[in-house]
């Protein structure tokens, strides 16, 4: 294909169906801006190595038109405090112009214990909404029309779960699961790596993300069934070439547990997305988003043998880097967010957060979260960057290092096929020490100097900090439990201690468990209780090495 076939057989039809954002695009100078740049010569390895947006290997962009039809999901994560809150954060975001919400849950909720539990004592509504109940679910996204807004969850091992609870909603709002559009992160494998936020074994834990993918296969088609995600195992001190290799191999491993659980993969192959980490080195998280795409494509083509063109895409969404940002001199991390705001722009993401300049020191203020969205819409509406696609293509350094990064991530998923996969290299913690290594690396680099962190260890100065932090009501625990008090009061009791001897016995079997989990929710079974009704079946996972 060369860019006249491209056009006529890519973009015509394209443009028939999603006009672009303008009916022409020119610099400030008139001088008309082409849709795609490419070199005089189109054929050998360009073709090969780069092609065209929208086309394998997608080197370029998973669609046709990029952001000359739409721009990237603006989303801010965002949740604290109670449901009420919450909802009143997100209300404010889409009226600043987020076009997505991306939810962050307490430390209870992402475990499965409800607010009243002892283990969620001194935790509740701190990293996150408290979410134990459904009637929490329906007062966060109140007024949120759920057919209109696309709702992204960070949220992994009771995923399905708070994906039952949305379903839920959706059903109390009139919306059908058909027309229901977001994501859950629902990826396992890197909290058995970086995060800990684990609760069950891995196989129980695996089969409820076969569960999510073959349910909404059928149920929920436009829902993102799980993210997997680079982002925290950046966080944890891995280099560029491990964040596309440790990620991949765990995508590999969540699509080797589907086919191996009878679904076919073209059926459920395009529902997976991955959520990456944009860092400092600039040109390198650039060069990092365009190796992914190119390397996921040959692993779903030719690995698995996927047929479907949309199977093969990698689909990603992507946040500012939170361990780069530094309680000294904090107005820096304005500055250090728009560069990784735009490092991800030129590599293609789908979506973007970015962080607010107080997170060193607590979470995002209403003013800080402003700033971070007007970062993306300047990026957005005035610089140019959406105009064309893929613009630093070509570029010999960047193509250089596109290329290396994709050989180094291939050999080191080989070197984890050869170990027997991933959740055999997670178990063994092959990929932890690996991460732990390159942290080292790097933190040794810091104190000898040669890393430089402007205001920590260069550009220092004596400052007194002050800045208006996010300050959370200590009421809100007392309040939750004597919400679920009150839940556990008016409901059927008789009715959840039948479903939870239900679940228990289903837990056993092969049935897919999300119509289930929808049953629960909505006869006000808290995530504690179902998650306790798990743990009493599969137990919990004890790290072993």
């Amino acid at each position: 294909m060369n860019k006249e076939q491209w056009e006529k057989e890519v973009i015509e039809p394209t443009l028939k169906r999603f006009a672009e954002r303008k009916a022409r695009f020119e610099t400030s100078s008139g001088i008309e801006i082409d849709r795609l740049a490419v070199p005089a010569d189109e054929n050998g390895d360009y073709a090969a190595r780069l092609g065209y947006p929208g086309e394998y290997p997608f080197t370029r962009g998973v669609q046709p038109t990029m952001y000359r039809g739409r721009f990237w999901t603006m989303r801010q994560y965002a949740g604290f405090s109670t449901a009420k809150e919450s909802n009143e954060r997100y209300k404010f975001l889409l009226a600043q112009g987020q076009t997505g919400l991306s939810v962050a849950f307490d430390l209870p909720t992402q475990i499965g214990y409800d607010s009243d539990d002892p283990m969620a004592l001194g935790e509740v509504g701190k990293v996150g909404v408290s979410i134990p109940s459904l009637d929490d679910m329906a007062v966060l996204l109140d007024g949120i029309p759920l057919d209109k807004v696309s709702i992204s969850m960070t949220i992994n091992a009771p995923a399905a779960i708070l994906l039952a609870m949305v379903i839920a909603v959706g059903k109390r709002q009139g919306v059908p699961m058909h027309k229901l559009r977001g994501t859950i992160q629902n990826d396992i494998l890197k909290e058995y790596i970086a995060r800990g936020t684990y609760i069950f074994p891995p196989k129980p834990s695996m089969r409820l993300i076969t569960d999510v993918f073959d349910f909404c296969a059928r149920e929920v088609p436009n829902w993102n069934t799980i993210s997997v995600s680079g982002y925290h195992i950046r966080e944890a001190g891995c280099t560029a070439v491990q964040e596309i290799a440790f990620t991949l191999a765990n995508g590999i491993a969540y699509v080797q547990a589907a086919v191996d659980a009878g679904l076919d993969i073209d059926q459920f192959a395009d529902q997976i997305s991955f959520f990456f980490n944009s860092h400092n080195n600039f040109l390198e998280e650039i060069a990092k988003f365009r190796a992914a795409r190119r390397l996921w494509a040959d692993i779903m083509r030719h690995r698995f043998g996927a047929k479907k063109p949309q199977s093969w895409r990698l689909r990603f969404h992507t946040q500012t880097a939170g361990s780069t940002l530094t309680a000294q001199q904090p107005e820096n991390n304005v500055v250090r967010v728009a560069l990784q705001a735009l490092a991800a722009v030129l590599g293609g993401t789908q979506s973007l957060h970015t962080n607010g300049r107080d997170e060193a020191l607590s979470l995002p203020t209403e003013d800080a979260v402003q700033i971070a969205l007007r970062t993306q819409q300047i990026i957005a509406y005035e610089i140019g960057v959406a105009d064309t696609i893929d613009p630093l293509a070509g570029s010999y350094y960047l193509e250089q290092l596109t290329d290396e990064l994709e050989s180094r991530a291939r050999a080191y998923i080989e070197a984890i096929d050869g170990m027997g996969g991933a959740l055999t290299a997670v178990e063994t913690g092959y990929i932890q020490n690996e991460i732990q290594e390159a942290a080292y690396r790097y933190q040794r680099g810091l104190e000898d100097g040669e890393e430089v962190v402007v205001g920590v260890n260069r550009f220092v100065q004596d400052e007194n900090v002050k800045i208006d932090l996010m300050k959370l009501n200590p009421a809100i625990e007392e309040a939750q439990r004597a919400r679920l008090a009150a839940l556990r009061q008016r409901r059927d009791n008789s009715k959840v201690a039948e479903l939870r001897t239900q679940l228990a016995a289903a837990a056993q079997t092969r049935e897919n468990l999300l119509p289930l989990f929808v049953t629960c929710v909505e006869n006000d079974m808290t995530l504690g209780e179902i998650c306790h009704t798990l743990r009493g079946v599969w137990g919990e996972y004890q790290p072993t090495f």
